[in-house]
């Protein structure tokens, strides 16, 4: 499978289509993320790769009702809490795709509900810490930086550096 991944996303000439898009940072209690391994197809961006659970937006839906169908379609998941966390915009318009986004959003997850989660799109799914994420998993580059992003968002807002500041011993 390692070569058919690689094959797939470093020698496919299929063509991708960039669209707007929603992503799940799917929470546990515990703190990890729950990540969906994708599938090795050749016309998708980064196959077999880690990444969030989420998915197009469709012409006329809203991001959260994207996000609540792909959860639904991927997982069968019907989250009950739904935050926005970021949004990523990509100008692709010097390559001729044009400008899209990526709107990255919380989803607190029990493990009751993790257990009850059934794959029916990717390869696999598994809950990871924000070490093996960043540090030790193969992960499309944008996902990653949301995960990094959410962990160190404290540091990123102005009362975060803030309190970090007055912390610091003089």
């Amino acid at each position: 499978m390692i070569m058919e991944n690689f094959d797939a996303f470093l020698r496919s000439m299929e063509p991708l289509m960039p669209t707007d898009a929603v992503a799940a940072l799917l929470m546990l209690e515990d703190g990890r993320y729950v990540m969906q391994l994708r599938d090795c197809k050749p016309n998708i961006f980064y196959p077999g790769h880690w990444g969030l659970f989420g998915g197009a937006v469709d012409v006329g839906e809203t991001e959260l009702e994207a996000l609540r169908r792909e959860l639904d379609e991927e997982l069968g998941f019907a989250a009950h809490t739904i935050n926005r966390f970021v949004r990523l915009d990509f100008d692709l318009s010097s390559i001729g795709a044009g400008k899209v986004y990526r709107a990255v959003y919380e989803v607190p997850v029990t493990h009751e509900e993790f257990a009850a989660f059934k794959l029916r799109e990717g390869l696999a799914s598994k809950a990871f810490t924000t070490h093996a994420i960043l540090t030790e998993l193969k992960v499309t580059p944008y996902d990653s930086f949301a995960v990094w992003l959410h962990h160190a968002r404290a540091r990123l807002s102005p009362a975060g550096r803030a309190d970090r500041l007055a912390a610091r011993p003089s």
